[in-house]
């Protein structure tokens, strides 16, 4: 196999890894946000619908940041296959992501008028 081809590959798999990466992160991230704004809003001076409007657009973030990473699965998945046809001589282990992953569309949250 062509050494360049075998290089790009290897980029091309730590990339994705780290983009796939930083996406859970973000959704981690904003799961913690919630838990404390949720926890913030429990104190008792606190009216109940406080910060609701920050929390229905936090949802909607985090569904964004779902959808990102189904899409960040299918680049995956492409670039699987292309793999496949380029670099059939590499030995690293083959990505298998299943169908239901990547067609399954993340439900869209309410649209929050400003």
């Amino acid at each position: 196999m062509n050494e360049r081809i075998l290089s790009d590959a290897h980029q091309l798999k730590k990339l994705v890894r780290e983009a796939e990466a930083i996406a859970d992160e973000s959704i981690i991230a904003m799961a913690r946000l919630k838990q404390a704004m949720l926890a913030a809003r429990q104190n008792p001076e606190v009216e109940v619908h406080t910060g609701q409007r920050a929390l229905m657009r936090l949802t909607e973030a985090e569904s964004q940041a779902m959808a990102m990473s189904t899409n960040l699965l299918r680049v995956h998945d492409e670039l699987s296959k292309v793999a496949r046809v380029h670099a059939g001589g590499d030995t690293g282990e083959i990505t298998v992501i299943p169908n239901e992953a990547i067609t399954t569309a993340a439900p869209q949250a309410a649209r929050v008028n400003a």
